[in-house]
């Protein structure tokens, strides 16, 4: 099995969160938006910069900076 983080995924790719290597409030936000090991997240789009990328999760569509979804990995 290979993980990657989830600022690696292009949009329309789907993964699997795996582990958030966030700690603290950090970590504690990304589970609250319900990435939590096990749920489903889709690339839905990219910002013409890169950043922050928009996130398919459980039913809502959530934005992410690259330095937080950076620490989050999936497969």
């Amino acid at each position: 099995m290979s993980y990657c983080s989830l600022n690696t995924l292009q949009e329309g790719q789907r993964a699997r969160v795996i582990d958030i290597l966030s700690s603290g409030s950090m970590r504690r936000r990304l589970q609250d938006i319900g990435l939590i090991e096990g749920t489903d997240v889709q690339c839905m789009q990219k910002s013409p910069s890169g950043d922050p990328v928009a996130y398919l999760i459980r039913g809502a569509v959530i934005a992410l900076r690259c330095e937080d979804s950076r620490n989050i990995l999936v497969q």
